[in-house]
């Protein structure tokens, strides 16, 4: 297993945990309602972390909050172990619920974080921290789901760039899932 310690155990950051702090994690927020262990303002970098502290680092309907994208982006990249996972989950951008939640900063679609790739979608000039991209799953509305549409749009990457340039907004989506490595 990526990151495995000799205890066996995974260290894990959940970022932007909220109220639902994932069971052995380390959970941050700005938020002292929240159950967070560590109270920080995720907009400010860096994280109050040694760098390479973490084997896992959750993003989970966080990352649409900050104003700021490559520099949370580049602050799990020095966060993450060698051999590290990030995990971010958020709404894809023809989904209401990228737009009725007035906290929403970012409307991101499948393909929205490839300036952290290898080929960097040709910007790599943004930032120098790369990931290796794991998986990208799209969730779609029930009805597509259901026609077999969101199969097309997972299984087979050209059918899924083709759906996001033409399609997106009639067949639209709900929630993306990424799952990436850091590239040191």
């Amino acid at each position: 297993m990526p990151g495995n310690r000799a205890s066996g155990s995974l260290r894990t950051l959940d970022v932007g945990c909220g109220i639902k702090k994932r069971p052995g994690a380390i959970g941050i927020d700005w938020n002292p309602a929240s159950r967070a262990d560590v109270l920080c303002n995720l907009e400010h970098f860096p994280y109050p972390f040694a760098a390479e502290s973490f084997d896992r680092i959750l993003a989970i309907h966080v990352i649409e909050h900050l104003s700021d994208v490559i520099g949370a982006m580049e602050e799990f990249h020095r966060l993450l172990r060698p051999g590290g996972r990030l995990r971010i989950e958020t709404p894809h951008y023809t989904d209401f619920s990228s737009f009725c939640d007035p906290t929403h900063r970012q409307h991101l679609n499948s393909f929205s974080f490839r300036y952290f790739g290898e080929k960097h979608g040709g910007f790599g000039y943004y930032s120098t921290a790369r990931f290796r991209e794991i998986s990208v799953r799209v969730k779609l509305l029930a009805l597509w789901k259901w026609l077999g549409f969101e199969l097309l749009v997972n299984r087979f990457p050209r059918f899924r760039r083709f759906w996001e340039h033409y399609l997106c907004y009639v067949v639209r989506g709900k929630v993306m899932e990424f799952e990436f490595e850091p590239v040191r």
